[in-house]
């Protein structure tokens, strides 16, 4: 009998197979629809990185307008421009405690309105040192929007689609950056005592609204699910799921997941309430960040990793300084040098976008790659073309051109890999219970960075030329690529719950497996 059954049960194996092939060449997978509730949600948050790419994008010409009223040296130019990027890693580390507090939600609105705050000091300043300040208040809420809207939009987000909706973010930096661009030009012909105020004033627009509108979306459903608001959360994941199943299992999972996360520190015994429903507020989290498991070990040099990368690529002094690169390119009127900074920024803005769409189907490790691979090569371009115009008596046009090419790919490729790929990757990488404050420390390194390289980029060029800045760029963007291609793995496709599994260790990994096995085995 046995020698019959397993020719049998090999013959079922294989006639099934070959149906199920069959069925699956007759039945290609359809592609992930997009849930409009979802994508509505992911876009009002979003909207709230519009306030620092629109800071990046003005500041590049209102400078101009400043250095000149204030008379102010290249020293104090770098300082105010970087001043931002340094405060804000305040405002990434505060951010995560409060939106564990307050929830993701409110804090994007702490964020709005510090910015307005920020941004209406900066265009009443009646001098550098009032307008400094501004800066400082303004990037505290830059800190707090640059960490909190890549999670909430994570933790919104269907799985098939989080990839596209998390790189949202950066797109919305970019429109900002593009937006800022066009006010420049369009109050370029005004009194420099008075368009430099009305660039930087201006910020507060977008800012009212931000807060109007964050207002009517609904509350993470995974910061509910911690609060022990479970109804609310699942009333929040029916609308972002495509049917009722897809809810409840997003639910299920989010669920084991939170109570698996509230350590036993933090549970009342006497309380009759479950894990979950208990007041959870971040606590005991930075212990575990500062004394963590080989998993979060892991975890942890990946996130703070690219966020390294990110800044150290030199994408914010790029567009911070555009004008002075273009000018030593040999491009001397201010018009026509911020003109050239909207071709930049409509480059910038366009290729995100395509990253944002190919994401979800390509994974993030083929985009990162290519993208730093492109930087490294247009910022070598980019070095080879300003070392020639520096030594050249007269300025040719295929030197000009070609540093105008090489300073639109490098954002191109950078909007391509690590300007979508760090946020997306930062707010999914972690687990639940440390999403916010780990997601708030990676991002504080990001600003660091930032500040540095944007406070030191125009020294570091009047010492080793723009040419030798960008070559040591070109280096620093091999680095990355070497790291990136040893150290990050890919997490298409899987849920947030499940993302975590991929940083365990094979002997962890052999351990949950079994007790999973031990689980669906039937007692007898």
């Amino acid at each position: 009998m046995e020698n019959e059954e397993g020719p049998r049960s090999n013959m079922a194996t294989v006639t099934t197979t070959w149906v199920n092939e069959e069925e699956s060449q007759q039945e290609p997978k359809k592609k992930p629809r997009l849930n409009k509730y979802a994508l509505g949600c992911a876009i009002l948050a979003s909207t709230n990185s519009i306030l620092l790419g629109y800071d990046i994008g003005v500041m590049s010409g209102a400078v101009l307008s400043i250095k000149d009223q204030f008379n102010i040296t290249s020293s104090q130019v770098e300082i105010l421009v970087g001043s931002l990027n340094v405060v804000s890693l305040f405002g990434s580390i505060a951010s995560g405690k409060t939106s564990d507090y307050i929830g993701r939600r409110y804090t994007i609105v702490v964020a709005a309105m510090t910015f307005l705050v920020g941004a209406l000091v900066m265009g009443s300043a009646p001098n550098y040192g009032v307008l400094l300040a501004g800066r400082v208040i303004a990037g505290i809420g830059v800190g707090y929007a640059l960490m909190i809207s890549p999670v909430y939009v994570a933790e919104v987000s269907p799985t098939l689609t989080r990839g596209f909706l998390s790189s949202l973010p950066e797109l919305f930096i970019n429109i900002g950056i593009l937006i800022g661009y066009i006010v420049n030009v369009a109050l370029t012909d005004v009194s420099q005592k008075i368009n430099w105020r009305l660039m930087l004033g201006l910020a507060g627009v977008p800012a009212v609204g931000i807060i109007i509108g964050v207002l009517q979306m609904p509350e993470s459903p995974r910061w509910l699910v911690m609060k022990g608001r479970v109804e609310e959360a699942r009333r929040v994941l029916r609308k972002t799921s495509e049917t009722e199943e897809e809810a409840q299992d997003r639910l299920d999972d989010i669920t084991k997941a939170a109570t698996q996360a509230v350590g036993p520190n933090d549970i009342d015994p006497e309380s009759s309430k479950s894990a979950t429903e208990q007041d959870w507020h971040g606590q005991g989290v930075w212990k575990e960040i500062f004394m963590p498991t080989r998993q979060i070990r892991r975890i942890l040099i990946i996130a703070v990793g690219i966020n390294f990368f990110m800044q150290a690529s030199g994408n914010d002094a790029v567009v911070y300084y555009t004008p002075s690169v273009f000018k030593n390119a040999g491009i001397k009127t201010r018009k026509g040098l911020i003109e050239v900074t909207i071709i930049m920024g409509l480059a910038k803005t366009s290729f995100v976008l395509v990253s944002a769409l190919f994401l979800d189907q390509y994974g993030r490790r083929p985009l990162l790659l290519l993208g730093t691979t492109g930087q490294a090569l247009s910022l070598a371009g980019l070095g080879i073309s300003s070392m020639f115009l520096q030594h050249a008596h007269k300025k040719p046009v295929w030197a000009i051109a070609m540093s105008i090419v090489a300073v639109c790919a490098d954002v191109s490729f950078f909007s391509i890999g690590l300007g979508p790929i760090t946020w997306v990757y930062t707010s999914e990488i972690f687990p639940i219970r440390l999403r916010a404050q780990g997601s708030a420390l990676a991002v504080s390194v990001n600003r660091v960075v930032s500040g540095a390289v944007s406070m030191s980029f125009l020294s570091v060029s009047e010492k080793i030329t723009f040419g030798g800045t960008f070559f040591v760029l070109s280096g620093v963007m091999v680095i990355a690529t070497i790291f990136f291609f040893f150290f990050l793995p890919e997490t298409k496709g899987l849920g947030l719950e499940e993302i975590g599994e991929i940083f365990e260790d094979k002997e962890d990994q052999k351990r949950s497996s079994t007790s999973k096995e031990s689980e669906m085995t039937p007692v007898t």
